[in-house]
């Protein structure tokens, strides 16, 4: 590791920063759209997936350009060489906060799902991110979230099947002032979109 951190470290006196003549403004002055990042964070099963795609279709059918970032989805790709210890889930969030600045950079606005459970890389997203991160707690009780056990990963947890599983035998660290909370155990998906569509006005100008 520390060999590693040492060619990082020389590898990056060999590179410098390219200013851009078209900025993120210019991008987003052509997309009609102020670029954001709405963070989902919350157990698996809380409806994390659901509620980022059900909203994402209300901001296309308002004409705005968007991307989406499921956790599975991207581990057959781009972190496939991750596994689900804590610091294979801390750079598993730390590419996907890379990924979505770029992706603000191009003016879009991304939706992230992902248990992201640790409020220190929730933290560090934030700072890599910057003023466009919105912090969405899906607050679904665990409760909920085993009952739905939509993919049975709660079971296999229950009967030791599954090491290092969040809320079961590893700790999610609920947000301490995220921008919104939402229990999806609470009314339906268009009552939450509704309330994120209120909540989060300023992005959909």
């Amino acid at each position: 590791m520390e060999n590693r951190t040492k060619e990082n470290q020389d590898d990056s006196r060999q590179i410098t920063w390219h200013p851009m003549d078209i900025t993120r403004e210019r991008r987003e002055e052509l997309l009609g759209q102020k670029a954001a990042t709405i963070w989902f964070t919350g157990l698996s099963g809380s409806g994390k997936s659901t509620l980022a795609n059900a909203f994402e279709q209300q901001l296309a059918a308002m004409g705005k350009h968007t991307m989406l970032l499921d956790g599975d989805n991207v581990r057959f790709g781009l972190n496939r060489d991750l596994g689900f210890s804590k610091e294979d889930r801390v750079e598993n969030i730390r590419r996907i906060a890379e990924v979505a600045k770029l992706m603000n950079d191009a003016g879009l606005i991304v939706l992230t799902s992902f248990i992201s459970p640790f409020r220190e890389e929730r933290q560090a997203a934030r700072e890599i991110i910057g003023a466009s991160f919105i912090e969405v707690y899906v607050s679904t009780p665990l409760e909920e979230c085993e009952r739905r056990d939509v993919k049975g990963l709660y079971r296999a947890a229950r009967k030791g099947e599954i090491a290092e599983f969040t809320g079961i035998t590893s700790a999610y660290e609920i947000p301490l002032q995220p921008e919104l909370t939402i229990d999806t155990s609470i009314g339906s998906v268009a009552d939450s979109v509704r309330e994120m569509t209120a909540a989060l006005g300023h992005i959909l100008r």
